[in-house]
């Protein structure tokens, strides 16, 4: 089932917010509600109902394939062109792949924190 963009910046916000260590606000903008862990960003979800979009991290190979294969996934929008892609609602984005790619940046960028700094497992 397709998501509408409403639903898809829900259902982002709902996966972000399971995970510990999660503090999210509006650092840059308040059209952009920034998740971080241990304050790194692993999610933004632009808050413009002309622009309905989530950006997460994603390991580069993945992200370049998946942009292939998505219409509505394009090159991260704000953050490094590499790294992040943005997801925006379409026909092929399901719940499911959303759930996915919140999952797979948090970890990511959780991964990323010196170990000291890490949260405890989900």
């Amino acid at each position: 089932m397709a998501l509408t963009g409403d639903r898809l910046q829900r259902l982002a916000r709902s996966t972000a917010g399971e995970f510990p260590g999660v503090s999210h606000g509006r650092p840059f903008t308040d059209k952009l509600d920034v998740y971080k862990v241990a304050g790194k960003v692993f999610l933004i979800v632009t808050d413009d109902p002309r622009e309905q979009i989530i950006t997460v991290k994603a390991e580069p190979e993945h992200a370049r394939s998946l942009r292939q294969r998505h219409a509505s996934i394009t090159v991260g929008r704000y953050l490094n062109k590499r790294h992040w892609i943005s997801l925006a609602a379409g026909q092929e984005i399901t719940p499911t792949l959303v759930k996915d790619l919140v999952a797979d940046s948090y970890e990511l960028v959780a991964a990323s924190v010196p170990a000291r700094h890490r949260p405890g497992p989900r």
